[in-house]
């Protein structure tokens, strides 16, 4: 029987205290490494092999900044995320929960018509969009139950196959570590750049960023002398994604780079298991399998969960309900979290009938893109606040990251919308 975790009062010293209580961290990694993340450090393997390995790393290094940012703006104040933005301007709170509607409906439809593609190549006895709903109602089930404790094993479950397959798959081809030692070098090999952005900004989630407040707020991490945790716990769960992005660019570089095969169409990224069968036998193909739907299902049940939290955080802060009755928009039993769970597994279904699940991710992706400007600019302006305790405000190397994270992700956003025109 699964329980569910009892709010921590006294937070660990010691590294190792530390280490035990890991776990946010851990679902951002693993409901941050979705398909569209998959495709990219998969073309860039394919393209380039693995010149780009160091910017995978840069990338999982900024997104760390944006995760730990927020952690210690919560820690350090008492603030939800959501409540940081309200103090800024209300527009800003209004844009948010626009935003997040909008979005929510295509991911909705996204992450299980993705999740689909691997289903239906294990499994072929039933269309995409058949395996599509099914995954959103298996999803849904998981949530609507309100319990932390549940989402959380579940996905920790997952994280352990996505490593065994996702990083056996790497080991597999027997990368020769010269190259990837190269590949941690930065340099950009002529027409690269596009794919360079695409990586550093391809690592980790968008929106479900915000999402890391309410998952520390479930294990009682709720003052300042929980960041040295939080520190720990972020950089675990960063660690764990670049491992699972390098180890796809190594697949990539491995059984596409020099071939002229592309990852391309609804089939390209599932078909690579193939050759993976072809050259190591049907337990390969297997492991990338399950490693694709390990991914890309961790990012239902990760997106769909913080998503929640988010809508019923923006609600409450718009209409100015106090922290002390704030447990109605913030629990996983409420009117608030569950009606957005339905909203988002069941109406977008009727984008499944529309054919193109890769167009959808692609949709996300670009609509990701254009909020991860406004979360670097917000925390630079939160956490160089005199809201915020001097020992806990930004340093120069939090704010020389997160500048660049502001240009990186406004370039990337340009990019993005221009690819739909």
């Amino acid at each position: 029987m699964i329980t569910e975790p009892s709010p921590q009062t006294q937070a660990p010293t010691s590294l190792g205290g530390r280490l035990a209580v890991v776990g946010p961290g851990l679902i951002i990694a693993a409901a941050g490494v979705g398909a569209g993340d998959m495709v990219s450090s998969l073309t860039a393997g394919a393209q380039y092999g693995t010149a780009l390995l160091w910017a995978v790393v840069l990338g999982a290094l900024i997104k760390f900044f944006l995760t730990e940012g927020i952690g210690r703006w919560y820690m350090a104040t008492g603030e939800t995320i959501v409540q940081g933005w309200h103090s800024l301007t209300r527009w800003a709170t209004v844009y948010a929960l626009v935003y997040l509607v909008i979005l929510a409906f295509i991911y909705g439809a996204a992450v299980t018509s993705a999740t689909a593609l691997a289903t239906t190549a294990m499994f072929p006895i039933m269309p995409l969009e058949a395996w599509a709903i099914v995954i959103a109602i298996v999803g849904f089930s998981i949530l609507v139950v309100g319990r932390y404790g549940l989402f959380e094993r579940v996905m920790e479950g997952f994280i352990v196959l996505m490593f065994i397959s996702i990083v056996g798959a790497a080991i597999l081809t027997f990368p020769n570590l010269g190259e990837l030692a190269v590949g941690l070098v930065p340099r950009v090999p002529e027409g690269s750049l596009l794919y360079l952005l695409g990586v550093m900004g391809g690592v980790g989630a968008t929106i479900t960023l915000a999402s890391y407040t309410y998952w520390v707020r479930e294990r009682g991490w709720r003052d300042s002398s929980w960041i040295p945790t939080m520190r720990i716990d972020t950089t675990v769960g960063y660690v764990m994604t670049a491992v699972f992005m390098v180890s796809m660019l190594i697949v990539g570089a491995q059984f596409l780079f020099g071939t002229g095969r592309e990852i391309s169409g609804e089939e390209g990224l599932v078909a690579l298991a193939d050759p993976m069968q072809e050259r190591f036998g049907v337990v390969a193909r297997w492991l990338f399998l399950v490693g694709f739907f390990s991914a890309t299902f961790t990012s239902v049940l990760g997106g769909w969960n913080g998503f929640a939290y988010l809508f019923g955080d923006l609600v409450r802060t718009l209409r100015g309900v106090p922290d002390t009755e704030a447990e109605r928009y913030l629990s996983e039993k409420g009117l608030y979290f569950r009606g957005f769970l339905v909203f988002m597994a069941f109406p977008p279904m009727l984008l499944l009938f529309f054919g193109e699940p890769v167009l959808l991710v692609i949709i996300y992706a670009a609509l990701g893109a254009l909020f991860m400007p406004f979360l670097a600019a917000t925390l630079l302006l939160l956490l160089n606040s005199q809201r915020v305790a001097r020992q806990y405000r930004n340093g120069i190397v939090a704010n020389v990251v997160l500048v660049g994270a502001v240009l990186l992700f406004v370039v990337l956003a340009v990019q993005e919308v221009v690819g739909l025109l």
